[in-house]
């Protein structure tokens, strides 16, 4: 008979005997990460290849804190690289719809800014001042003066040749025109016709002559006019260089490694030059200040105060929060957009440093994983809308220049996720190369244990709380192994440490105690679980009362207690569920009734097959199992999932089969093989403490308790009531390996084991199994035979019928 399991083997205690330390403040910080040796090594490895696709996807459940853990290293990793550049927007003065980008060493963006920003102000004084100078007024008139000069010396040697021929040039409003003197007057037409006719042609030869030279010198005009723009543009080039040619040459002087702040000097000088009129025309096409405008930087990304590598993490990864964005104001009803309006991105922050997000986040937002594919493949950040990229709108706007890009993606992200996309998407493994897989749970053993100390005081800096005494370390690193459902194990979920860290604050500062101990951690504990458990509360209720069946004592046929677990949000516990079975004779077939219902999930349907072949193999041997059985958890209404309950199914269709009782004190959990053998299943801690609950709250314990697989016996961490009620012998835990032993426990009864001749003993609970098999033989035969009889009859009696029938038709005849 197997013995019940001792207390120290439910419960694996932290001895405070083996800390050092009274307090946890003693204690050094520990790098929490150490702890994933794998996941630091990928990340090592990760960070430091700088090959294209050695991108980062972290994989970790819900309460690793990942963000924590992989912000601290990429933290210390950033502070170790150097600093990327500046970058900046310029106006391209050749295709004003292509802003230029520009790269500077870290910090010269912020310069370059001022000194453009000193400029524009310097300018917008000095060249108003040039064209308003004196010297600027006398020049111009020079010119125009020498230009009216030229004008009028033109119509006046016309005019001095036509005197010669005795013809005057008048102006006239309409121009000019020649006319016959007369003395020092004009000639009257009266006079003119008298005059004889050779006199009269000599004058309109001449006229005629005069009128060509008139409009060649008229022809000029155009010519001059051309030339005094020319020599007025020609002084305004020399005034205004001399104006900007000293602020413009000393930053070039300043700039003179940078190329790319050259050529914009350059481009500046010329947009001066080419746009004169701006800044002295009394309607000018473009203002002076549309002008500076496009002098001055965007800066898009600013590293001055960088410490190395940028480090960004973007908690809500859109496609403009990824790439930037152009934004646009209004003017007089138009959508206007310039160099000046174009918005850094996350990937133009985090270039040539680390850009961390949201696995989940990045794919639930639309647009946003093509946008970040796009961008690592071509190795480039294009800022352009949504919309521009995939086509949906034809309005012109802005095409900057890509940036080239530079950065190491790390992903966060569970491993369900991973393993999809590594499955549906393509491209995902070229582009994240590196996993970096975070442990669940971390060994426990005396080393250990330390080490986890230094953990908890790790923590318990971080979040700025009362340092806790050895009683509180130890509390905390049981509770660690209860999280991990493992003796041998420590949960690596820093969070949910944290949060309990918290709250055994709060209960020491009621306590108004100066260190955290073992109570106020067990206090916090509690009341974790006080506060999830109403539905636990109301479950419990339905059993107490009788609304939900479930037998804590004596004997019956055919029933045994399995048990459950249920899970609402993070909160889990054990409710046990009362599982029949029924035998007769039949053709060797056991009915799952919760599979027939469409309630029974595949797992629990294959292991209802395999224990239906267990029992085949072990009971009819060679001979076919004439049996029909059925397989029902009573008062259940939703699936049932999982082969936790396959040993206690087995015991109940034994029980209904040899019609052997079983005792109900008992509760079974487990699952079987085709040979018998119990395995390990999830969630104990949850289904011993859940039946312990409701044969409490049946009444007086009264020698109770729970069979569950040996292998399972490690998993064991089960709360103070269930440990004082097993030393007090009110209940008691059993480890099976063979369900043999989860029989003879439930029955009394020895199972038996098969001697030279193939028998079971006599008397024995196997024994039992096989003749009542045997009787189920038997009855299926006669059966048989008796269908089969009735069978030939009938057919004899067909047979003569047929037969008279004949030979009364043959008398006929």
């Amino acid at each position: 008979m197997v013995e019940p399991l001792r207390v120290e083997q439910v419960y694996r205690e932290c001895p405070i005997e083996d800390f050092s330390f009274d307090v946890t403040s003693e204690l050094e910080s520990f790098d929490l990460l150490s702890g994933h040796t794998r996941a630091a090594a990928a990340l090592d490895f990760g960070t430091t290849i700088r090959s294209d696709g050695f991108n980062l996807y972290v994989l970790g459940q819900p309460g690793h804190g990942k963000h924590s853990l992989v912000g601290r290293f990429l933290a210390e990793r950033a502070e170790q690289a150097p600093a990327p550049p500046d970058w900046c927007y310029l106006h391209n003065f050749d295709d004003p719809a292509a802003p230029r980008h520009l790269s500077l060493p870290p910090g010269i963006g912020r310069q370059l800014r001022t000194d453009i920003d000193q400029l524009v102000e310097e300018l917008r004084g000095a060249i108003p001042a040039v064209f308003e100078s004196e010297e600027y007024q006398n020049r111009l008139h020079e010119l125009k003066q020498a230009m009216g000069e030229r004008q009028r010396d033109a119509i006046e040697r016309v005019r001095r040749e036509a005197r010669e021929h005795d013809i005057l040039l008048l102006s006239t409003p309409n121009g000019f025109t020649f006319a016959p003197a007369e003395g020092e007057g004009m000639m009257s037409p009266e006079t003119y016709e008298k005059l004889p006719k050779e006199d009269r042609e000599r004058i309109e030869g001449s006229v005629a002559i005069l009128q060509r030279k008139l409009q060649q010198a008229i022809r000029q005009m155009p010519r001059l006019t051309k030339d005094l723009r020319e020599q007025i543009n020609a002084l305004n080039e020399e005034m205004l260089q001399a104006a900007i040619g000293a602020p413009l040459d000393e930053l070039e002087q300043r700039y003179v490694e940078e190329e790319g702040v050259l050529a914009h000097l350059k481009g500046i000088r010329e947009a001066i030059l080419l746009h004169v009129d701006s800044f002295h025309a009394s309607n000018p096409e473009i203002s002076p200040e549309a002008v500076f405008s496009r002098f001055r930087i965007n800066l898009l990304v600013d590293n001055a105060e960088c410490r190395g590598a940028p480090l960004i993490y973007q908690d809500l990864p859109t496609h403009q929060h990824l790439v930037g964005r152009i934004e646009h104001h209004v003017h007089n009803g138009m959508l206007l957009t310039d160099f000046s309006l174009i918005r850094a991105g996350a990937l133009h922050r985090a270039n040539g440093g680390y850009l961390v997000m949201d696995a989940r986040s990045l794919l639930l937002q639309p647009g946003a994983w093509e946008t970040l594919k796009r961008a690592l493949r071509a190795g480039e950040v294009r800022t352009e809308s949504l919309e521009q990229a995939y086509g949906l709108i034809s309005t012109v706007s802005l095409e900057p220049e890509p940036v080239p890009l530079d950065v190491k993606i790390v992903l966060l992200g569970d491993r369900l996720l991973y393993y999809l996309l590594s499955e549906q998407e393509p491209e995902f493994l070229e582009l994240f190369k590196v996993q970096a897989d975070l442990e669940d749970v971390l060994p426990r053993d005396a080393e250990t244990q330390t080490l986890y100390a230094q953990v908890i005081a790790t923590l318990v800096r971080e979040a700025a709380v009362r340092p806790l005494n050895r009683s509180g370390v130890a509390a905390l690193i049981e509770r660690a192994s209860r999280l991990a459902d493992d003796q041998r194990k420590l949960t690596a979920h820093h969070r949910s440490l944290g949060d309990l860290l918290m709250e055994a604050e709060y209960w020491a500062a009621q306590d108004e105690a100066a260190v955290i101990g073992r109570q106020h951690v067990e206090k916090a504990v509690e009341q974790q679980l006080w506060r999830a458990s109403r539905v636990r509360e109301r479950s419990h209720e339905l059993v107490a009362r009788g609304t939900v069946m479930i037998a804590t004592g004596g004997e019956t046929v055919g029933q045994v207690n399995g048990l459950s677990v249920l899970q609402v949000g993070d909160y889990r516990f054990g409710q046990p569920t009362r599982i029949t079975a029924t035998a007769r004779p039949g053709q060797g077939q056991v009915v799952d009734i919760e599979r027939e219902a469409r309630l029974g999930g595949r797992i629990h349907s294959k292991a209802v097959m395999i224990l239906s072949r267990y029992l085949a193999s072990r009971y009819a041997g060679e001979m076919p199992l004439s049996l029909s059985a059925s397989l029902a958890f009573e008062q259940s209404y939703a699936g049932i999932e999982g082969d936790s309950a396959s040993v206690a199914e087995v015991c109940a269709l034994v029980s209904a089969i040899a019609e052997v009782p079983l005792k109900q004190s008992l509760a079974v959990t487990g699952s079987i093989n085709q040979h018998g053998e119990v395995q390990a299943v999830g969630g104990v801690n949850e289904k011993v403490e859940g039946f312990f609950e409701v044969c409490r709250n049946a009444g007086k314990l009264a020698g109770q308790g729970v069979l569950l697989p040996a292998a399972n016996v490690e998993h064991l961490m089960l709360k103070r009531e269930v440990r004082e009620a097993m030393s007090a012998g009110h209940f008691s835990i059993y480890a099976i390996s063979h369900v043999d032993e989860a029989l003879a426990l439930l029955t009394g009864l020895t199972p038996g084991e098969l001697d030279d001749k193939g028998r079971y003993p006599q008397g024995s609970l196997n024994a039992r199994v096989v003749k009542r098999l045997e009787d189920f033989r038997r009855a299926v035969k006669r059966r048989e035979r008796e269908a089969s009889d009735k069978l030939q009859g009938g057919a004899e009696d067909t047979k003569t019928n047929s037969g008279n029938g004949g030979e009364d038709n043959g008398d006929e005849a």
